[in-house]
């Protein structure tokens, strides 16, 4: 791909690196942005710049927040007994939209993947730990997609827990195998939280 300018050049470059953004529409989506007054490319490159300046992530739970704690785990009617184990950001949005979990959210940041060079280290797998050893969590629910790293990811946390006075449950398999949580639609997703099963039964039927 030729470009007449290397200012526009650069512009698609670095809005290609994004994920499923290939060239071609990141080409549409900069000169779409040129057509533009120029206030909305300043208000959008505010708006980005203030996000990776000032964002917080959660001291308890690590989902992004804009303050020390976020709203979630901040809100005193939330069940602090009951806590929901989900890969990323996206994943606490999805179940929050089925308003069937009162519960709070632990954010690991991603799955072990050996294959990828993601290992527990990796992950906020030792915050966890920690929040179930203060001895007021009473239920982890494992939300991982249903995949290969998601399950080996579940099964590592609980044998990190086996001491520890918790029950560990996981979602129904309403949710098709190497589904990926925040794609599945609201109605599956809530009852699939809803008719959690022990986790110690999830390994005996995988």
């Amino acid at each position: 791909m030729e470009f007449s300018s290397k200012l526009l050049e650069n512009a698609v470059y670095e809005m290609s690196q994004l994920p499923g953004i290939g060239k071609r529409t990141a080409l549409r989506l900069v000169l779409h942005l040129l057509k533009q007054p120029e206030e909305r490319t300043n208000f959008l490159s505010d708006a980005l710049t203030k996000l990776r300046g000032e964002v917080n992530f959660c001291s308890s739970c690590h989902n992004i927040s804009d303050t020390k704690l976020c709203e979630i785990c901040a809100n005193p009617n939330r069940d602090e007994t009951l806590v929901c184990v989900v890969e990323d950001i996206r994943d606490v949005m999805a179940i929050e939209n089925t308003s069937q979990y009162q519960g709070l959210y632990h954010v690991l940041g991603g799955k072990i993947s050996p294959m990828e060079g993601v290992g527990p280290q990796d992950l906020n797998i030792v915050s966890l730990v920690n929040r179930v050893k203060e001895g007021v969590v009473k239920e982890l629910i494992f939300a991982l997609s249903s995949t290969m790293e998601g399950d080996t990811t579940n099964f590592y946390i609980y044998r990190q827990l086996e001491e520890l006075d918790v029950t560990t449950s996981t979602i129904a398999r309403g949710i098709s195998v190497g589904d990926e949580l925040e794609y599945t639609d609201e109605v599956t997703l809530g009852r699939s939280i809803l008719n959690r099963v022990p986790f110690e039964s999830s390994i005996k039927t995988n």
